[in-house]
């Protein structure tokens, strides 16, 4: 049996997955294998060669994988987010830390099987970082990624660990050995600041009280927004982020400067979300209940980060500023899913 090579996506029936599939799928080039815990949708499943179903900690399924396919790029998107990390950490570290060991391990046996560099795309998150308070926050302005690398939630240490095993499997792996292990993962992250969807509908995010807020106007519900209205921290539209992820995946390996980058597209304060929520839905009932666990939280988030190396070194620019992610993708597409 001949292997074929692929690109393997795990966490694939996220909306991340579901842009890149659709992305890869038109493009042609190469085939899609998935790995996510659930089926996928149909439409979606109908654009990938092969899907398995199952854990990325079931290394008998990645072992099945590895028999079958010459997996030449790995977007290792599966992942237990923010406020459920929070509640169950001990869960959050098995699949969060053990499930990226054990995809970084699947790539460094897929290069060393067919003798090339596997580029391997991981999603961090700015949640990596911890400042100490309030007035540190305001102080630090945009920040880069090697300042407060102090992480105050178990999903941010869960991603900067991540950050630093694949640094690890990318520069310095058995380095002891007698010949170079190293280098055969090609490993390349990103930050992502809060992302925010027209498609999907919140899930309780810690980042969630943006798009909250317009899905309860388009609905004609009352919101209570949990953080305070001058709250501040970088956001992202989601098609940014996919176009992020696969302009990374493309750039020439000796243009990257670092193996985890900073992305920003906009850092607007709840209350400027709300004033834009307000003039698309006049008569929409929004209000603040500040939940002092969540605000600290987003408080240990910085403002706003410097993603000049993302600029500089493969060319991250972000089709989406504030107005145009609101009012010519969010507020429409969120509107007509309610009829409005």
């Amino acid at each position: 049996m001949i292997r074929k090579p692929v690109v393997l996506i795990t966490g694939a029936g996220g909306e991340i997955g579901h842009g890149l599939i659709a992305h890869l799928a038109e493009a042609g080039t190469q085939p899609v294998v998935t790995l996510d815990v659930n089926p996928l949708e149909p439409a979606l499943a109908s654009k990938v060669q092969r899907e398995f179903t199952g854990s990325i900690m079931d290394k008998s399924l990645l072992e099945r994988v590895l028999s079958e396919f010459e997996v030449d790029t790995v977007y290792h998107l599966a992942a237990l987010l923010s406020t459920r990390s929070e509640f169950t950490p001990v869960t959050a570290h098995q699949v969060n830390v053990e499930g990226t060991l054990n995809l970084l391990e699947f790539s460094q046996r897929e290069a060393e099987s067919h003798g090339r560099p596997v580029t391997f795309l991981y999603p961090s998150s700015i949640a990596a970082y911890g400042l100490p308070s309030l007035e540190a926050k305001r102080q630090a302005g945009r920040v880069r990624e090697d300042d407060y690398n102090t992480p105050s939630t178990m999903y941010g240490c869960n991603k900067l660990y991540c950050e630093q095993l694949g640094r690890y499997y990318a520069k310095f792996y058995k380095q002891l050995a007698a010949d170079t292990q190293s280098g055969r993962v090609d490993f390349r992250s990103v930050r992502f600041p809060g992302l925010i969807s027209a498609l999907t509908v919140p899930s309780g995010g810690t980042s969630d009280y943006a798009p909250e807020m317009i899905h309860a106007a388009a609905k004609g519900e009352p919101y209570a927004c949990f953080v305070r209205p001058d709250t501040r921290i970088p956001f992202m539209a989601m098609p940014d982020g996919v176009a992020a992820l696969l302009r990374l995946a493309a750039a020439p390996k000796a243009a990257l400067t670092r193996t985890a980058y900073n992305l920003a597209a906009f850092n607007p304060s709840a209350e400027e979300v709300r004033q834009e929520v307000v003039q698309a839905f006049p008569h929409a009932d929004i209000t603040w209940h500040n939940d002092l666990k969540r605000q600290g939280i987003v408080d240990s988030w910085p403002e706003d980060v410097d993603d000049s190396a993302a600029r500089r070194d493969w060319g991250f620019a972000p089709a989406y500023d504030f107005t145009k992610a609101f009012r010519d993708y969010l507020i429409p597409t969120i509107g007509s899913r309610y009829g409005k």
